[in-house]
């Protein structure tokens, strides 16, 4: 695995449906949506784009209340809120069946998405699964607590140059740490603290025992953020049987430290599960 290779920005289209802003290279393959994680955007697919198939279609949401998508409603969500704006969004863009990717907090919203509405999609993939602090809704976690009071005594761009390490394995990726660290910088209120409510109260692995779909896991093996037990966790509600793979030297950022083989283990995972026979590889 190469984690310091540069890569070409492919150029991609951007848009607003149903309240939410996203980026997509649009293609005539099958698409790919991608629910990034509390402290990210959308943007933070990209680097994966020049290592997938040229027809996929693949679109990244910025969740509600990221980078000028419209929050929701409610000051409390939990993750249905979320499979809701996804809905709304996927019937705007005229997506019937989709392969979906969710990546840390996103795999919150992606679960409760597929056990609500599995008619809309072909596979499940998690990255660097994120379980959820369980608490009551209304209750935050120490952990959401401490999360919400460093935003807002910090000032972001503190707030991120502080954490943005930490989802790195090699903290001396520069390209990959300046991408986590702007995009970490980017968040503001009230969509992050949306956020981190959902998180205090979200149980990934109850939405996963609902799922019926084909799932697979991804993690890497530096990630500290959301170490391996969460990832069995997950797994042991779907049995144990579903294909995990391992990226070696990545840390939770899968996507911006390790993005070639990340876009490879997608491959991979989906050519079992969603066996479509795509053009380009």
């Amino acid at each position: 695995m190469n984690t310091s290779a540069t890569y070409a920005t492919p150029k991609v289209e951007q848009g607003k449906a149903a309240g939410i802003t996203y980026l997509r290279r649009p293609g005539a393959g099958p698409a790919l949506v991608c629910l990034h994680g509390i402290g990210s955007r959308g943007e933070s697919f990209v680097p994966l784009l020049p290592f997938l198939p040229a027809d996929w279609d693949v679109i990244a949401w910025n969740a509600p209340g990221y980078a000028g998508s419209d929050p929701l409603a409610a000051d409390w969500p939990v993750e249905g809120d979320y499979a809701g704006a996804l809905l709304a969004f996927l019937d705007a863009l005229g997506l019937d069946r989709v392969r979906l990717l969710g990546h840390s907090l996103g795999t919150l919203m992606g679960a409760a998405f597929a056990a609500a509405h599995s008619e809309r999609l072909s596979a499940l993939i998690l990255g660097a699964c994120a379980c959820g602090h369980g608490t009551a809704p209304g209750e935050l976690s120490d952990a959401a607590q401490d999360r919400l009071e460093a935003l807002v005594a910090e000032g972001a761009d503190a707030f991120a140059a502080k954490r943005a390490p930490r989802l790195l394995a090699d903290a001396g990726n520069t390209q990959a740490l300046e991408r986590v660290q702007a995009a970490m910088a980017a968040v503001t209120l009230p969509g992050y603290g949306q956020a981190v409510r959902m998180l205090a109260s979200g149980k990934l692995e109850d939405s996963l025992a609902r799922v019926t779909l084909p799932t697979g896991f991804i993690w890497g093996d530096g990630d500290v953020v959301t170490p391996r037990a969460q990832t069995d966790r997950a797994m042991a509600v779907r049995g144990g049987t579903a294909p995990l793979l391992v990226l070696k030297g990545a840390g939770h950022a899968l996507h911006a430290e390790a993005p070639e083989a990340m876009a490879g283990a997608l491959i991979e995972i989906l050519s079992d599960l969603d066996p479509i026979k795509d053009t380009a590889s």
